[in-house]
């Protein structure tokens, strides 16, 4: 059966997209396309269909160029069709009336995350949103299956369409191999660059610990990147800039804590959070305690586990003292990082998910 993942807002390389759905779909047997930007070429048997470089505008990307990964995803004559953009909606209706299976997967919550997107106009945002809701919500009814990422999302979607299924960003298990670590306290982020993360908050808060280090990795929103390094205490941060994900492993096995200090926002449902992020997971299947937003469902997590510690994060002091307290308790620290790789191992990788991934594509799929 053949597959086409289209996205004209991620890499082709991304991590939910390539390296598990995608991956996990050709391990089974599919014939896989991803359209994306980039050039073409085949890579652990996923056909990736370049349309060339993404326009730094993002007018530009919405109106011209979703058509091209359009065109392009059209002519390979898929038999399913995983869309992974709000701004690709308008397509899957046209393959619909190409008697098209169509899946939408929304890997945040696009029905309300439109409030809070700074680049949508102040005046018109909350007009904007209820269009594109409203709009968005018919779209969704008339599809095959909906995908999300965390509980309240799913909820969400699910009264929209019932075909609607959770999976979650676990990250694929590794072999867990322990490296000498570095002199010094090390506390590392990989991810995006954006304030969302709260890197100001970290970057004070660590410049208070003596001999703390903020080993920080990801692609950068170049403004906020200007603010961070205009403080005092980005001394004490050792910038990586955008690495691949092997580079960002390396850096999490030889750091001494994650770092995850995510802003509530309508995409986490506010204090709930939400479990589609891989921060706190992939730092746990590195072996590291955890110091992250005390979110419901990521003290939940860490509560049962008994992995790392939950601070507001807004609060600078707060985050210092934890740090100072796996600092100067390292057994402590050496065993919440155990627990949380034990938890990996147990619940919270990706297997798990490419369970009830394939059980949607055969369920669907034998609509064919």
């Amino acid at each position: 059966m053949k597959v086409c993942h289209m996205t004209s807002a991620h890499e082709s390389n991304d991590a939910r997209i390539f390296r598990l759905e995608c991956c996990s779909l050709a391990e089974r047997g599919y014939e896989v396309y991803i359209v994306a930007q980039g050039e073409d070429r085949i890579d652990n048997g996923v056909n990736i269909v370049g349309v060339g470089k993404k326009p730094k505008s993002r007018l530009k990307r919405m109106l011209f160029f979703t058509r091209k990964v359009y065109r392009k995803a059209v002519k390979l004559n898929c038999d399913i069709y995983h869309l992974h953009d709000p701004e690709l909606l308008t397509f899957a209706k046209k393959l619909k009336k190409q008697g098209k299976i169509v899946i939408f997967d929304s890997h945040e919550n696009t029905l309300e995350q439109m409030d809070d997107k700074m680049w949508i106009p102040k005046v018109c945002r909350r007009l904007v949103s209820k269009i594109y809701r409203e709009y968005a919500t018919k779209v969704f009814y008339e599809l095959d299956g909906l995908i999300s990422v965390t509980p309240h999302i799913v909820d969400m979607l699910r009264r929209i369409n019932p075909n609607t299924w959770q999976i979650t960003n676990y990250p694929r298990l590794t072999e867990f191999s322990p490296v000498e670590k570095e002199c010094g306290l090390r506390i590392c982020f990989t991810g995006g660059i954006e304030s969302q993360w709260n890197h100001d908050i970290a970057i004070k808060a660590i410049g208070k610990v003596p001999g703390a280090r903020y080993e920080l990795c990801g692609w950068p929103d170049e403004e906020y990147l200007k603010t961070l390094q205009g403080y005092s205490s980005w001394a004490s941060v050792n910038y990586h800039g955008a690495v691949s994900y092997t580079e960002a492993v390396e850096i999490q096995k030889k750091s001494d804590i994650g770092l995850a200090l995510l802003q509530p926002s309508n995409n986490t449902g506010g204090m709930l959070g939400t479990i589609g992020n891989t921060k706190l997971f992939e730092y746990m299947m590195a072996g590291l305690p955890v110091i992250c937003t005390n979110f419901t469902l990521w003290q939940e997590i860490l509560n049962k586990w008994d992995c790392g510690i939950c601070v507001d994060p807004n609060d600078e002091d707060a985050v210092a003292s934890a740090i100072v307290y796996l600092k100067d308790n390292p057994t402590v620290a050496i065993a919440m990082g155990m627990n949380g790789r034990k938890a990996v191992e147990e619940e919270f990788n990706w297997l798990t998910q490419e369970e009830q991934l394939i059980e949607m594509y055969e369920k669907i799929g034998g609509r064919v």
